[in-house]
């Protein structure tokens, strides 16, 4: 292998074009001769026992050619690279130069490769951070989950009202034939929820224990074609009507759910935690406002290659929250009418922004001189064993060191740069939505689907997941005309 020349052009890609020897071609052909043997039928030799010289005498001297070809190009092209010294980012494609014969070919070889990276201004800017503070207000909202979580549920021999969870049976009949998906049994319903199609709790408030009713209820309009704008009916049985029994705000409710003696201090904590949270949320919030700074800084020929790798990363993460959720990807697309191809392209731009983003995280790493010591990324093995109480070397058995030597890389790079930022004043928000959107929403709407979001610097940083920070899609089935997974009847969208 020879490489003739390597030239330069646009979008960080380089054209090699590498020439083959005679003497490489040669032991190529012997190896495509080797390969394809058995399957070359000629007439007085059982299958795989002609010779080379008689199969090229029946068929020609280029008969084993393109399998030699395959074989002779990827250890040609990859001695090229290395001899280049070239950080290939993606695969290239290839052109075939003039004739092939017995003494070898030539051919082009057109790759994208890391660009040259030059850094604009990374220290010294300026971005806005976000003031932190904790009202009482915040403070009772994180009580009320907690009292929540500890509410009981008892029965009660009265009728039913809003806030109560009524145990019930119902089936629901269009036209006088039960239809798919609208049957339940012991479905613990809480009215006033709006978990159900408009019509349907509102009607069994002021039902009791042993109760049988009938409901009449109209889908929406823009509910599931086979029951939109449909009057069906829904036959209820009653066996039970439970009420929410909320714990006391109280020093007891205290020791019972934490380690406090008292609910002031059970409080102060709760504010101590708040506090701790927003002030994280705020500093990674500032730490990407300056990255991306950073990054719209830089100067540097983007390859596409390296977009459309980072594109359909996004695609795998989306896959992945898909699946997490129980959903097929391709029932999914089928149901959405969404196109993998509109996918990628949709995620172009947000790929666009994290590559570059990587590329000035790395050229901080490269102008700061910035490395990670052994015993620093010990100790970060360490903290994460003890952040997610595992053991040390099961940590290990997740993560490569490398991963945590560039992580902390990273984590230095970002502090270069907002060490030398300074914080301004947030400006007030004044978006309004439209009365439009407002009334959607408030009808519980689904909203318009989401193309994989790019992932945040300080997630690029960490590494702890790789899926990015994708909106998780609603879940849509055709059983969802009269029931909520299963059960539930008449989930309003």
């Amino acid at each position: 292998m020879s490489v003739k020349s390597c030239e330069k052009i646009e979008k960080s890609q380089v054209v090699l074009t590498i020439e083959v020897g005679a003497a490489e071609f040669e032991a190529a052909i012997e190896k495509a001769y080797q390969k394809m043997r058995r399957k070359i039928n000629v007439p007085g030799f059982r299958p795989g026992k002609a010779p080379r010289k008689i199969i090229e005498g029946m068929y020609g001297a280029e008969v084993f050619f393109e399998e030699a070809m395959n074989i002779a190009f990827p250890e040609a092209y990859e001695a090229a690279v290395k001899e280049q010294e070239l950080q290939v980012v993606g695969y290239p494609t290839v052109e075939i130069e003039g004739q092939v014969t017995k003494d070898g070919f030539t051919f082009k070889a057109t790759a994208p490769v890391y660009p040259e990276v030059t850094l604009g201004q990374y220290k010294g800017l300026s971005a806005p951070k976000e003031e932190v503070k904790v009202s009482a207000a915040d403070v009772d909202e994180r009580l009320k989950t907690l009292t929540d979580r500890n509410t009981r549920l008892v029965s009660v021999e009265r009728e039913a009202k809003d806030g109560d969870t009524v145990v019930i049976d119902f089936e629901g009949f269009l036209d006088g034939k039960p239809f798919d998906g609208g049957k339940g049994e012991n479905y613990s319903l809480e009215l006033g929820s709006h978990t159900f199609v408009p019509g349907f709790e509102e009607q069994l408030v002021g039902v009791k224990a042993g109760d049988e009713k009938d409901l009449d209820v109209t889908f929406p309009e823009d509910y599931h074609k086979d029951l939109a704008g449909k009057a069906v009916v829904f036959k209820v049985k009653v066996h039970e009507v439970k009420e929410k029994e909320v714990p006391a705000l109280d020093d007891e409710f205290a020791k019972d759910v934490s380690e406090f003696d008292t609910l002031k201090d059970l409080k102060a904590d709760l504010k101590k935690k708040i506090t701790a949270e927003r002030e994280e949320t705020a500093k990674r919030a500032f730490e990407d406002a300056l990255m991306e700074q950073v990054a719209d800084n830089i100067t540097a020929d983007v390859p596409d290659a390296m977009v459309e790798a980072q594109a359909r990363q996004y695609l795998d993460n989306f896959k992945m929250q898909l699946a997490q959720q129980g959903i097929q990807y391709d029932q999914y697309m089928k149901a959405t009418g969404m196109d993998e191809a509109k996918l990628i392209e949709d995620a172009k731009e947000p790929a666009l922004k994290q590559v570059r983003m990587d590329l000035a995280m790395a050229a901080i790493i490269k102008e700061e001189n910035i490395d990670a010591t052994d015993e620093e990324v010990e100790a970060e093995f360490q903290k994460m064993a003890d952040q997610y109480g595992m053991d040390l070397e099961t940590v290990k058995k997740y993560l490569h060191a490398d991963q945590v030597k560039d992580q902390l890389k990273s984590q230095k790079a970002i502090a270069v740069v907002t060490d030398s930022a300074t914080a301004a004043k947030p400006e007030k928000k004044t978006a309004k939505k439209s009365s439009k959107k407002a009334e959607e929403t408030a009808e519980g709407e689904e909203p318009a689907e989401e193309k994989p979001a790019k992932k945040t610097t300080r997630k690029k940083a960490e590494k702890a997941e790789e899926d990015g920070e994708e909106k998780k899609p609603a879940k849509k089935s055709t059983k969802k005309a009269a029931k909520k997974e299963d059960e539930e009847p008449a989930e309003s969208k």
